[in-house]
């Protein structure tokens, strides 16, 4: 039997044989105030989250200050605004990031962040990032990912808008950088997205293909796709996490609140429990409600030495009889005894 991929993350290990690892993505959803990033940090842990994930950039270090026409954002959610304009409005202050990781340290959730250029990753280090995750725009840029890879830390590469050979350049370039805990994510760049886009029946074939831990990034506005998902073989979940979600920030619209990430977490895992082996055999479950199966009884009183017809016996609930499978060594065989109606049929009552 071949290994099964992991991963782990402070301590966690990360695999198909284990609960899924759900991931509540921060973002932009903090709207500009630290305190409602250390709520929403607060808020993932009571949810049962194993992780929350930061997003670090600036709008310098992400795109360039310019209004012309290919900088400009026409239709969706951000519709008007310019690339620069969305990601002033939306990145998360770097000085931020000490409080956040140091709070999230003291209410016991792993903490780290998906950077977006190498000066992210230098500031990510110093706050000992125990991991990283590229996000799906940034599959393609190859050197980040290498530098990322440097660092020894298990990455988590989104795979939105990827074809597999482009998957397969990432997954390259994390190797040859040097990663050795690598996993990817199935994901669509839409958002929202809508559930058929998402075409689940592709994390089996990730599994194969890439041979590693698979998950998914799910962009849908409710829990079924994720959940769905675990079925399929994902070992992580990420979803965008909000307080409110008309909150009115960039992200808050597809992000779930509080009381759905704990349906998440707690979904989640009973669909992969769920799945448990291949097993035909009784659960334990099942084993009080036996005796209500069907079985063969006498439904007359017969005198030894009788022979029994067809009329003589039924199949009925309770089981204490012989299963209704022996009815033809039943019928036509002589009684060895006399027999009273209601009373189970056993072998040691007529001739075999």
């Amino acid at each position: 039997m071949s290994k099964i991929p992991s991963i782990n993350i402070a301590g966690r290990r990360i695999a198909a044989d284990m609960p899924p690892y759900i991931i509540a993505e921060l973002s932009a959803n903090h709207n500009g105030r630290l305190e409602t990033a250390l709520k929403i940090i607060e808020e993932a842990k009571k949810a049962g989250a194993d992780a929350i994930k930061l997003q670090t950039y600036t709008a310098d270090t992400i795109t360039l200050n310019c209004d012309s026409e290919e900088f400009q954002i026409h239709g969706g959610l951000w519709d008007g605004k310019t690339l620069y304009q969305l990601y002033q409005e939306a990145h998360m202050p770097w000085e931020w990031h000490k409080p956040l990781f140091e709070h999230a340290r003291k209410h016991e959730i792993t903490i780290f962040s998906s950077p977006f250029d190498n000066t992210a990753v230098d500031l990510l280090e110093d706050l000992n990032a125990p991991a990283y995750k590229i996000a799906s725009f940034e599959a393609v840029d190859l050197p980040l990912i290498k530098y990322v890879a440097s660092t020894g830390k298990p990455m988590i590469i989104s795979t939105g808008m990827a074809d597999a050979e482009e998957i397969q350049e990432a997954i390259d370039a994390a190797r040859h950088g040097g990663c050795k805990e690598l996993a990817i994510l199935h994901c669509v760049s839409g958002y929202p997205a809508p559930a058929e886009d998402y075409n689940l029946r592709t994390i089996p074939d990730m599994i194969q293909r890439f041979g590693l831990v698979t998950g998914l990034s799910d962009h849908t506005l409710d829990n079924t796709t994720a959940i769905a998902s675990v079925v399929l073989g994902s070992s992580i979940i990420e979803k965008h996490f909000t307080l409110d979600r008309s909150g009115g920030g960039p992200d808050d619209s597809f992000s779930l609140e509080p009381a759905e990430l704990a349906a998440l977490c707690r979904d989640s895992k009973t669909a992969w429990a769920a799945l448990g082996n291949v097993d035909y055999g009784r659960k334990s479950s099942e084993q009080g409600n036996v005796q209500f199966r069907r079985s063969l009884y006498f439904v007359e009183n017969l005198k030894a030495g009788a022979v029994i017809q067809a009329s003589s016996v039924r199949s009925v609930r309770p089981g204490y009889g012989l299963s209704p499978r022996h009815i033809e060594a039943v019928v036509g065989a002589r009684l060895l005894k006399d027999v009273t109606m209601n009373s189970p049929v056993t072998w040691g009552e007529f001739e075999k």
